[in-house]
Order: structure tokens, then C-alpha cells, then sequence
């Protein structure tokens, strides 16, 4: 048996034995969307992804799995690694980057995995995979095989999550395709019913202006709906989705 059987990391235990080896093949089949007219990954909608741009889209999976994000970066074009031109060359570089980091940012992450296997489909994609923190038996090759072990992280979250990456994204260009993250804003707890309510000595007639002033016809503003809180960046996301070819 291999050495790493016997790694902390190695997902399994117990008797086992390594298959045969079989002979190789001569010619070996084609694999799923060589032809760009039956390619999955052309024909899918832009609302089957997180985040997309002219020429790259980000998808997850159908539903959560044992890692908390799973993420698939695809070029538009049906091209492969090895038939990128130049300028798509070097944007997968700022692209890789920019989605490890955004993925990183999620708590409850420790690392992020970015993979490339070829023989399944002929369009281009990399995989991005999330070590949760502390999980140090998930560390290293075997991280995709321990995802399909490990229980689904809940849903919830994960969706929470994914609104999050395609707001960072969304960022630098192009556009998020699903829901942002909702805030769930709660009462402090211990405080009484008085919570958010204006104390009526802080009511001055002088401060309206212009008016007739009657005690009696005022209602008090709860605090917290006196504040202006800002979400997101209060800028539209770039309608042209055209990525920046640096800066990430």
C-alpha cells in the first residue's frame, strides 16, 4: 500500500487493497462538451451562477455539501487551459486570486484549495474548496473526497454565503446573480419593553421648525429608526461586467 494510507488525512480505514491495474486504451473517448454545441457549461443561463462577467462566471453546486463553499470558476468561452489566449491567461491569474480571497473571507474558513482536473469536461473550470478552520484531518490532497463525506452544511448559510462571495465579487466588476446575505437584526435582550423608544424630554418644540407645536399629537421615534445605517458600498455593480485585468 501506498505511504499515505497511513497520513492523519487519509478519509478511510480498515482492509483495503489497490485495484488492478488496467491496460490502457488506444484511443481514449472523448469527454462531456468537446463540441461547443452540446457543452453544458455554453448552454447553461446566467441565473444557474453566483457572479458573471464577459468573460469569466462563478457557479456552485446544486446544494450544499460537507465543505462550507464549493465554487466552480469557468471561462464564457468554450476554450480549454492549454487554448487561452494571452489576455484570458493572465485575467485566470487575477481571477483565481480575487475568488480565493473572496471565499477566504467567509468565517469559518482556514484555507482555500483551487484545482484543476481536465477529463471530465472539455470546458474550461477550476475548483475552489474550503478547509473549515480547525478541521486539520481535512488538510491537504484528500480535501474533495472528505466533501462528499462529511454531513451538508446547512443550507442557510451556505446560501447567506454564497450572496456574500457574489457581493464581493461584484466588487470589481461584472454582477451578482444571487440574493445578498440578510442581517437579522435583533432587540438586545434584558433591556424591558422600553427598548428604542425616544425619551419625551428629548422632543423639543424648537426643533420643528415652521410648526404648530402639540404635545399631544407627537409620536415618539424609536432610536435605532433615527440612524441611517449603510449597506453594501451604495454603488450599482458594473452593468457591462467588465472585469479588470489587474488589481485585485
Amino acid at each position: 500500500m501506498p505511504d499515505f494510507t497511513t497520513w492523519p488525512t487519509f478519509p478511510f480505514e480498515g482492509d483495503i487493497r489497490v485495484r488492478k491495474l488496467e491496460p490502457p486504451v488506444t484511443e481514449e473517448p472523448a469527454r462531456e462538451g468537446e463540441d461547443a454545441e452540446t457543452c453544458i457549461a455554453c448552454r447553461a443561463p446566467d441565473q444557474d451562477y453566483v457572479w458573471v462577467a464577459d468573460r469569466w462566471r462563478v457557479r456552485a453546486l446544486e446544494r450544499p455539501s460537507g465543505l462550507p463553499m464549493v465554487l466552480i470558476l469557468e471561462s464564457r468561452s468554450h476554450l480549454d487551459l492549454g487554448d487561452l489566449p494571452n489576455l484570458l491567461a493572465a485575467e485566470l491569474g487575477v481571477m483565481t486570486v480575487r475568488l480565493e480571497r473572496a471565499i477566504r473571507s467567509l468565517d469559518g474558513v482556514a484555507r482555500v484549495h483551487v484545482n484543476r482536473w481536465g477529463d471530465g469536461s472539455a470546458h474550461l473550470h477550476l475548483w475552489f474548496l474550503a478547509r473549515p478552520y480547525g478541521r486539520l484531518q481535512l488538510r491537504g490532497t484528500f480535501l474533495s473526497l472528505w466533501d462528499e463525506i462529511m454531513p451538508p452544511v446547512d443550507e442557510a448559510v451556505w446560501r447567506s454565503n454564497l450572496g456574500v462571495i457574489g457581493a464581493w465579487l461584484a466588487e470589481f466588476g461584472g454582477r451578482s446573480m444571487v440574493d445578498p446575505p440578510r442581517i437579522d437584526w435583533q432587540t438586545p435582550s434584558g433591556l424591558g419593553d422600553g427598548v428604542g423608544v425616544a425619551d419625551q424630554s428629548r422632543l423639543e418644540p424648537s426643533t420643528v421648525e415652521g410648526a404648530d407645536w402639540d404635545a399631544t399629537n407627537v409620536v415618539p421615534i424609536p432610536e435605532p429608526a433615527a440612524e441611517t445605517i449603510a449597506f453594501g458600498n451604495g454603488s450599482e455593480a458594473n452593468s457591462s461586467g467588465q472585469d479588470e485585468a489587474a488589481g485585485a
